[in-house]
């Protein structure tokens, strides 16, 4: 009897797994989801109407709509009303999935060292593998670039011409054939452009500065890539980015710990049609 109750005791002590229950509208979504890999369905694609979805998973108009606004969320649909409602499948934007992303690392310690360890290592890589894929267009959006970010030939403001310093960086991942590669270099552009700052009594000599070896280094590498010379390039940005870590140090450049909002959207012109299109 006593082995028994000593048994009963030891088995409630075991750590008790915890099921979770998923609403009936996430089920539907999950199975959306699942319909939309099986049938191998493209952006533009439009998905069953709302009727047609509710007979085939046997579902209340309330339960599809809300499943159907899940995916909305994700980025991965876009829903229509009216009689013929329903949804359309959409690429998730980068906006979207920076978004994403912030939320997670918002509870983490990220710093802009962090952001440019990181561009230290992928930047050369980027920038090389897009050599042989630049066209004319490029070239000239590259060259665009330079002036607007050059404080000698540019009436921009400081803001713009730090934008104008990552936009030449996307302008060469969209030309890079690596889509994994392209994202993340972008992903991480669009980071530096919503969630970076400078310390108020940054002198403006020092942006002068950062902008004047920008547009330097930024003509060097344009020459380069126009030469088609691929390890030149991968070296030039290598120096590049060792050397905008140490511009963004002196000039005090930190994160923001803040969540991005639909509001903050800053998106690029051209090169990311040409990424999307690839």
């Amino acid at each position: 009897m006593a082995t028994k109750s000593t048994t009963v005791l030891a088995a409630n002590k075991e750590p008790q797994r915890r099921i979770k229950q998923l609403k009936r509208s996430d089920l539907v979504a999950e199975e959306i989801k699942r319909m939309i890999t099986d049938k191998n369905l493209n952006p533009g694609d439009r998905l069953p109407r709302e009727s047609e979805l509710q007979t085939q998973f046997d579902a209340s108009k309330g339960t599809i709509r809300e499943a159907l606004k899940s995916l909305e969320v994700q980025g991965l649909v876009k829903v229509s009303t009216g009689p013929t409602g329903g949804g359309t499948v959409i690429e998730v934007t980068l906006d979207r999935t920076l978004q994403l992303l912030q939320n997670y690392l918002f509870f983490k310690d990220v710093t802009i060292e962090d952001i440019y360890a990181a561009r230290r290592l992928l930047e050369p890589e980027l920038a090389a593998g897009a050599v042989p894929h630049l066209t004319e267009a490029d070239f000239e959006g590259l060259e665009h670039s330079i002036t607007c970010c050059d404080p000698n030939s540019s009436h921009e403001d400081i803001l713009s011409q730090r934008r104008e310093d990552v936009n030449f960086h996307d302008i060469l991942a969209a030309a890079n054939p690596n889509p994994f590669l392209r994202f993340t270099c972008e992903l991480i552009n669009e980071m530096i452009r919503q969630l970076i700052v400078y310390g108020n009594r940054t002198p403006k000599i020092e942006h002068r500065r950062f902008g004047e070896a920008n547009a330097n280094i930024h003509r060097e590498i344009t020459l380069a890539a126009r030469e088609r010379n691929v390890e030149l390039v991968r070296e030039l940005m290598a120096q590049h980015m060792a050397d905008a870590t140490n511009h963004v140090k002196r000039m005090k450049g930190r994160l923001q710990g803040r969540l991005i909002l639909d509001a903050d959207s800053l998106r690029r012109p051209n090169p990311g049609a040409r990424s999307l299109a690839k």
